[in-house]
């Protein structure tokens, strides 16, 4: 009895303590709150409340319904409610495009919906779209090798045109070796990952074109875009990334430009961006698609047009579907820069070869710039008096330099909108179609190109233009952009 007592009292004790405790907690400062004035106790043992509530929540095993195979009729009607990701992006009403279909050869005339036209949309700046000796040589070739290679170059697809086309070229810029491509953008897209890799340091001109755009981005590379043809955003940017970048002296480095820009039809100043390139130990990537053929006293590019000898050139790409008027492109340098091309380019070692009547139409190309340089003082000349026709053009100025095949027109003065400025000057190239047989393009751009540069209406002037052919565009084009652009005064 006596031992029953004190147990009792000692359990009463014990629960008078702890109630004392939790009270002494509860009321203590630490234990309280204010909220919005209003003074909130206890909160400490809300707190640990909730914590045991969350635990014994996770601690519990989630609902899972009952197994039961599904009825066909369930089965159908979730069939019927699926609906498959789209493989494509929806088509918006800008995607929707419909360029003129050319009937004839893209030459200086052509001929669209039966009606032969004035031609300043195609990049045959020598004007050997369906010349005599282009033609035999194409013929002659096809006669003896056919069409196709049928066959990656390391694979039985190297024929010995190939290998001649390769030595002209060389022989003709004045490099030790060159390298043939099957398509001209797979140049670029194949030549810059071949050389720049994850973590190498490329620094590239903004305005550069889709197919530069594109190998940067298979490069994997950290790149860096400086103003467009800018060398003061150049010599910052290279600055910038040399002085903050410790390990930037172990890294390959990179200067990736165009000689002349697609996208604005300015020519990079050479001279200067080789000063940059050697002040800060670059590599020096140039694309010539646009120049080879047509800068230079005999075409040999943007090295001659600025008396860079091109030994200062890392690396030489060039479609040759412009001035050549033929396909495929080519890399020229050292041998070792070919060489290391020749096992590690994808473009090179997966696609079937250039169709060897291709690359003879090349060699024969070169022989006849070389024998016919007047060409080039024609196109020089042919520039000029477009430049001239349309430097009082209403509404537009001319943003392209004056030595640029590229005659670039842009909005004087931009509504805000790229894709307004477009419409306009769309507008402005189709009423010159349809009304004067003016065939001009925009620089639309595709969805993936990422240039930011304002939009133009491009020509591409031909050494085969006549001196009637370029009066005719100026004054339609004047005509038309007075219409079109007279409200935005």
């Amino acid at each position: 009895m006596l031992a029953g007592s004190r147990m009792a009292s000692f359990i009463l004790n014990f629960v008078n303590t702890m109630l004392n405790r939790v009270k002494l907690a509860l009321d203590s400062p630490s234990a309280g709150a204010v909220v919005f004035g209003v003074h909130i106790s206890g909160h400490l043992f809300v707190e640990v409340l909730l914590l045991v509530v969350i635990l014994f929540l996770l601690s519990q095993k989630s609902y899972k319904p009952p197994k039961r195979p599904l009825t066909k009729k369930e089965i159908d009607e979730l069939c019927d409610e699926w609906v498959p990701e789209s493989l494509i992006p929806p088509i918006i009403e800008e995607m929707r495009c419909e360029p003129p279909v050319l009937e004839s050869a893209a030459g200086p005339h052509t001929i669209i919906s039966g009606k032969e036209v004035v031609n300043f949309a195609s990049a045959n700046y020598l004007g050997l779209i369906g010349h005599e000796k282009l033609l035999e040589s194409c013929t002659s070739a096809l006669e003896k090798y056919g069409v196709g290679s049928c066959g990656p170059r390391g694979f039985y697809g190297t024929i010995d045109v190939h290998l001649d086309c390769e030595a002209r070229i060389a022989k003709f810029l004045g490099t030790p070796d060159s390298i043939l491509y099957s398509y001209g953008l797979s140049t670029m897209f194949s030549a810059i990952p071949c050389f720049c890799k994850k973590g190498d340091l490329i620094v590239a001109d903004e305005g550069v074109h889709w197919g530069i755009q594109n190998g940067l981005y298979l490069s994997r590379s950290t790149v860096v875009y400086f103003k467009h043809n800018d060398m003061d955003s150049l010599r910052n940017t290279l600055k910038r990334v040399t002085a903050d970048n410790k390990r930037a002296k172990k890294l390959r480095r990179y200067i990736v430009v165009e000689a002349v820009y697609q996208n604005s039809g300015q020519i990079a100043p050479l001279d200067e961006l080789i000063r940059l390139k050697e002040k800060y130990r670059f590599r020096v990537f140039l694309d010539e698609s646009n120049s080879f053929g047509v800068l230079g006293r005999s075409g040999r590019g943007l090295t001659e047009h600025c008396g860079v000898p091109v030994d200062k050139i890392d690396i030489v790409t060039a479609a040759m579907g412009h001035a050549l008027a033929t396909e495929g492109g080519f890399c020229t340098g050292s041998a070792r820069v070919v060489d290391h091309q020749r096992l590690s380019s994808s473009g090179y070692v997966f696609s079937a070869s250039l169709p060897p009547y291709l690359a003879s139409a090349a060699i024969t190309a070169i022989d006849v710039l070389e024998e016919n340089p007047d060409l080039i003082t024609k196109l020089k000349k042919n520039t000029a008096i477009l430049r001239t026709g349309l430097s009082d053009i209403h509404g537009l100025s001319i943003a392209s330099n004056p030595e640029s095949p590229i005659v670039f027109l842009i909005l004087e003065k931009s509504t805000g909108s790229m894709k307004n400025d477009l419409q306009l000057l769309e507008d402005i190239a189709d009423w010159a179609l349809k009304e004067d047989g003016v065939f001009v393009v925009t620089s639309k751009r595709s969805m993936l190109d990422k240039c930011r540069l304002p939009v133009g209406i491009r020509l591409f002037v031909s050494a085969a233009h006549s001196e009637a052919d370029l009066v005719k565009a100026c004054e339609s084009l004047k005509r038309i952009s007075a219409v079109v652009l007279r409200d935005r005064n």
